[in-house]
């Protein structure tokens, strides 16, 4: 019986991400309501409800899922340098691009963005070698990963007129050129 409970579990979760990620590429996050979602995921509120506590959470939910994604991409990846590594990014994002657009859109998802930036300054940090005195390694850090997450977001908007590969290159470029910088210091 745990089995089958387990593969409703899993079937409802799989239906009400589904549908949020269709309502949230077509309406945006900001339209998006738990009736909505429930109506059109053919599912009860309190089934709703029995795994996310509201849209958030749902949301929350789905970003940690991409980032985990995100992060397992670029592990098995074995890029070689800061330029192979931001390819990698950069590809992850144009896949996921109507997704990521809709997140960067939302007024609302200050939460998407907060994951991503920690997300970079994790991967960004573990690049960047003990710096001298005079350096501050947690505000450096925080530096390049805002300077990468505005490029992300820049690129996902369509904002810059240039392709992924290109995109990629020169951010890794330009992170590679400060990193240097720092530990040349």
């Amino acid at each position: 019986m745990e089995e089958k409970l387990d593969r409703r579990t899993k079937k409802s979760r799989k239906a009400i991400q589904s549908t949020f990620l269709t309502l949230l590429l077509h309406d945006g996050f900001d339209s998006i309501t738990v009736k909505t979602l429930t109506e059109k995921a053919d599912i009860s509120r309190k089934t709703f409800y029995l795994h996310f506590t509201d849209k958030n959470d749902l949301l929350d939910t789905i970003v940690q899922e991409q980032i985990r994604e995100l992060k397992s991409t670029c592990a098995e990846s074995k890029a070689s340098d800061f330029i192979e590594s931001t390819i990698i990014w950069f590809h992850y994002f144009e896949q996921k691009k109507d997704f990521f657009y809709a997140l960067f859109k939302s007024e609302s998802t200050v939460s998407f963005r907060k994951q991503l930036l920690n997300c970079l300054m994790e991967q960004i940090g573990g690049e960047i070698p003990t710096v001298d005195i005079t350096q501050d390694r947690d505000l450096t850090i925080r530096f390049l990963s805002t300077a990468v997450l505005g490029i992300v977001e820049s690129f996902v908007m369509d904002e810059i007129n240039s392709d992924c590969e290109h995109i990629a290159r020169q951010v890794g470029k330009l992170l590679e050129e400060n990193l240097s910088s720092i530990s040349n210091h």
